[in-house]
């Protein structure tokens, strides 16, 4: 709810108790925005009016109207549609705004440090293998929500959890052990993410050779996947590695150095960035210690094999396993390690978000009932920001089986698509070669971080990559062109004066700019409350049409007079500020020419 929706509530709240004698909060006034097919900017549902006016709807309309629009200098004229009082502002308050909007350096953006610190948490990748599709949605997401938080006023650490332990790592380590001829990055030319995933998957198709020949033999399924004797060498390699046995920790050693190396070159060329990196391989050793403690403490229990587990089956969850019989940690040790680590480094913390896939939302429903139990208040805020799956349009993807969609390979043809899209269009033949590379790599990424980002969190969806590269679609490079349109524009016009003279009318197109212009703040609220960049994307796209709109079918530098040329040439600047703002709150660069 913006400012001026709290005025028209007052307003009205004032007008009920003159009109009709009636008590009403200024909060219980329904508001909302206009329909675009009705007169007006700000709407009351009057429905809710009738019980005190004692008059239809149409009729509380009309008294109400008539009173708001007597006692305002900004009201300019009322329509009673059905029970739907609109409301119109004047033009002079619509331009005054403006002169006031373009004055602001950061407008939309609420003061730094004005709200607690947040932690959000995003990316947090296998060392076993490269990132793909469902990382990108991911990455993207945490990334846009950390800047949406910083822009409503939140100080944000941006942070991962590295999984560089456990029997995955191993599989990798053991296939290129034993199948590696020593042959490296460096002298295969691969990315080291890309070396050691094809490890990844090398054990899994010599393991299931080994598993189809043991059933062959007589075994059963669940007996041969079991007794496979890689399998049994990956457990072995993994008691080894928990003991720091010199020869398995250095070989973890080198193989991660080569995943890293390769995930931060991906990382560059997303644009993201971190501020505190943790690892499994040394929260797990903090989430052990605290298990055991738990144990004497009476809060986890230790079962006669061994193995340690906390009983939720009264707060509706079930019995979970925190520690194996062997002693070795699993998913939910490392992560009450990480969380009691996190708050140890921060402890002004006031939430911490988990960027995750909905498919472990039993997972963090246990890790929070757990900490709480633990005793840590801040367990309340602990938040999951839970999302659906990702799918091309060939299906789903499985890493063991090589099929996943590498995240290097859809960002280099996305880059690649808008190289031959804008170089098709024949308009950069005076630009250099540098520029030109950058212009394809920021439609190329636009293209996909908007896609992935204009669909709910909460929603699964498909990733059409050349229905993402539309320009005339609902796409990034679609805003990213309507930015351009206006720089050209603003080139031409030359430099946009602060003050902007009054004595004329704005049309349907300006007021419609003007409106949406004015909800940008309130749109970066809503989408830093729900954590929720898809808010924010549509708004911009939705700002860029009417923006197209408007283009269509008035002239900026051609206007009937100087005040009206200075005016639309203002309303476009701020028009490009809002685009330029809000696409940097989702990771997208847009550029001056296009």
């Amino acid at each position: 709810m913006g400012k001026i929706e709290t005025q028209i509530q007052e307003l009205a709240s004032k007008g009920v108790k003159e009109i009709f004698n009636a008590d009403l909060k200024p909060e219980e006034i329904q508001i909302q925005n206009t329909r675009k097919e009705f007169e007006g900017e700000f709407t009351i549902v009057t429905f809710p009016l009738t019980k005190l006016s004692a008059k239809s709807p149409e009729e509380t309309g009309n008294a109400l109207g008539q009173y708001m629009v007597g006692n305002s200098e900004d009201l300019e004229s009322f329509s009673v549609v059905k029970g739907f009082l609109n409301l119109k502002f004047r033009s002079v308050y619509w331009v005054d705004r403006l002169n006031k909007m373009l004055t602001k350096n950061r407008f939309g953006f609420r003061d730094k440090k004005t709200k607690g610190l947040v932690m959000v948490e995003y990316s947090s990748p296998n060392t076993n293998k490269p990132l793909h599709l469902g990382h990108l949605r991911n990455i993207f997401l945490g990334y846009s929500v950390s800047k949406i938080l910083e822009a409503y006023g939140h100080t944000v650490k941006r942070v991962q959890i590295i999984n560089d332990r456990g029997i995955h790592i191993c599989k990798s380590m053991l296939a290129w052990q034993k199948f590696g001829e020593g042959e490296t990055p460096r002298s295969t030319s691969l990315k080291g993410d890309h070396f050691v995933g094809k490890y990844y998957i090398v054990f899994n198709n010599k393991y299931k050779e080994q598993v189809a020949k043991m059933v062959e033999k007589g075994m059963s399924q669940e007996d041969a996947e079991d007794q496979a004797p890689l399998m049994r060498e990956a457990r072995e390699m993994l008691k080894k590695w928990e003991a720091k046995d010199p020869q398995v920790y250095k070989l973890w050693e080198t193989m991660n150095e080569w995943v890293y190396d390769g995930f931060n070159r991906t990382y560059e060329r997303m644009g993201v960035r971190f501020d505190k990196l943790y690892y499994e391989s040394n929260t797990w050793t903090v989430g052990k210690k605290i298990a055991l403690e738990a144990v004497d403490s009476g809060v986890f229990n230790k079962q006669d094999d061994g193995s340690v587990w906390v009983d939720l089956t009264n707060d509706g969850l079930d019995k979970k396993l925190i520690l194996r019989k062997d002693g070795t940690a699993v998913y939910m040790t490392q992560d009450i390690g990480t969380a009691i680590l996190r708050y140890h480094d921060f402890p002004e913390l006031t939430k911490l978000v988990y960027t995750v896939g909905n498919e472990q939302e039993y997972h963090f429903q246990v890790l929070f009932k757990i900490l709480e139990k633990l005793g840590h208040k801040w367990a309340k805020d602990c938040y999951h920001l839970s999302y659906g799956m990702v799918e091309l349009p060939e299906g789903k993807m499985k890493s063991r089986e090589g099929t996943v969609v590498d995240a290097d390979e859809i960002m280099e043809t996305m880059v690649h698509s808008a190289e031959t899209i804008t170089t098709e269009l024949g308009k950069l033949e005076d630009m250099q070669r540098a520029e030109k590379r950058k212009l394809f790599e920021d439609i190329g990424m636009a293209a996909l971080k908007y896609f992935l980002l204009r669909v709910d969190p909460k929603k699964n969806m498909l990733f059409d990559p050349k229905e993402s590269i539309d320009f005339n679609g609902h796409t990034g490079p679609f805003i990213q062109y309507s930015y351009a349109r206006i720089q050209s524009v603003l080139r031409s016009y030359g430099s946009i004066p602060m003050y902007f003279e009054k004595d004329f009318e704005i049309n349907e197109h300006e007021r419609a700019l003007q409106h949406k212009i004015y909800q940008y703040p309130y749109i970066i609220e809503s989408a830093a409350l729900e954590y929720n960049p898809a808010l924010l994307a549509n708004y911009i796209y939705d700002l860029a049409k009417d923006f197209a709109a408007f283009y269509q079918n008035h002239s900026i530098l051609q206007a009937e007079t100087e005040n009206i040329k200075e005016y639309r040439a203002g309303l476009a600047a701020a028009v490009g500020r809002v685009i330029e703002s809000g696409m940097e709150l989702i990771g997208i660069c847009v550029p001056n020419r296009m």
